[in-house]
């Protein structure tokens, strides 16, 4: 089979050649309509854009990419900072490319823009996770579970995680819970929530849903959610566990403004352990998922798949309970 070209696309399309270019890469000079008939045509014929050329793609690139969709937070930073130097080691560079869009992504890898890639974004659709699936470059995914040839699945094992923080705070004699929660589509978001109550009904108790708030993984969105919830006249149940740091020192604030503290009256987890959790007053018991072990162990991984030492599979990462001054024994 021909490999198909941008001319082939633009017959398809009834444009020209430039027309094309411009709405592959962006450039704002091409109508609405005719930008989407552009793109319903190379999505039918399967066009890939070629970014480096037929020499660069025969030889490599000696490069991996990583894309996400934020750089905000402790975790972003120290995962792409580990696996950079991870990726010296092997004598490859770590391109970072941060985006919303599925055609950046696609056309990056399948264009062959780099060797191997690494993926974190929840937006990224069905459709073009199975085009990269069934592709011959390596990919791994952080935030959902796949698994083909060439591609694999690392995640932390939120489930468990969700489970031990449920377990815990059962232990210390805690009656009423509450949880603040990540991003809505979230993969550790999702998982550390169903964990946690999976952990609660097993000891027959049930949260109220009520108890349940919004935290975006972000310290000021939980304390805005706490802070509502308690103005609101809910009382505050004896324990809350928040998706992670961020959001239970959100959660700490909110309490402790309000005339609550914490852990006499209320206890707080949260999940990652970030450096910061030794610094607040008081300190964060939480779950150490280490955001350099997954890094590191990334990019090992990607090297194998590059090298044809393994295929796809799933792997998670897991946690553990760091306690500290949040929680008490009642």
């Amino acid at each position: 089979m021909n490999k198909v070209t941008i001319k082939d696309v633009a017959r398809e399309a009834g444009v020209s050649i430039s027309t094309v270019s411009n709405a592959l890469n962006g450039v704002d000079v091409v109508q609405p309509k005719t930008k989407e008939r552009i793109l319903e045509a190379a999505g039918r014929l399967n066009y890939i854009p070629n970014l480096n050329g037929r020499n660069l793609k025969a030889a490599g690139t000696k490069a991996a990419g990583l894309f996400i969709s934020s750089m905000r937070g402790a975790f972003y930073g120290t995962l792409a900072d580990s696996m950079y130097w991870e990726c010296l080691k092997y004598g490859y560079e770590l391109y970072i490319y941060i985006t919303h869009k599925n055609t950046t992504i696609v056309n990056n890898i399948l264009g062959r823009r780099v060797d191997a890639a690494v993926i974190l974004y929840e937006g990224v659709t069905d459709e073009t996770v199975e085009r990269l699936i069934q592709s011959e470059i390596p990919v791994i995914f952080l935030d959902r579970e796949v698994k083909g040839k060439n591609a694999s699945s690392i995640v932390f094992d939120s489930f468990h995680e969700g489970e031990q923080a449920g377990e815990y705070l059962l232990s210390l004699g805690n009656k009423s819970f509450g949880h603040i929660y990540g991003v809505e589509g979230n993969y550790d978001s999702i998982k550390r929530y169903e964990g946690f109550v999976h952990a609660l009904k097993r000891a027959g108790v049930t949260m109220a849903l009520e108890n349940v708030l919004p935290g975006r993984f972000e310290k000021d969105a939980a304390y805005q959610e706490v802070k509502r919830f308690l103005e609101e006249g809910h009382k505050a149940p004896d324990a809350f566990f928040a998706a992670n740091d961020l959001s239970a020192l959100g959660c700490i604030r909110a309490l402790t403004e309000k005339g609550l503290r914490v852990p006499e009256d209320v206890h707080v987890i949260g999940c990652d352990d970030i450096e910061l959790c030794e610094f607040v007053d008081p300190k964060l018991t939480t779950i150490r998922t280490s955001f350099e072990t997954m890094g590191i162990t990334v990019v090992d991984h990607l090297m194998e798949l590059v090298d044809k030492k393994r295929g796809g599979s799933i792997e998670r990462i897991s946690g553990k309970i760091i306690e500290r001054d949040s929680c008490m024994a009642r």
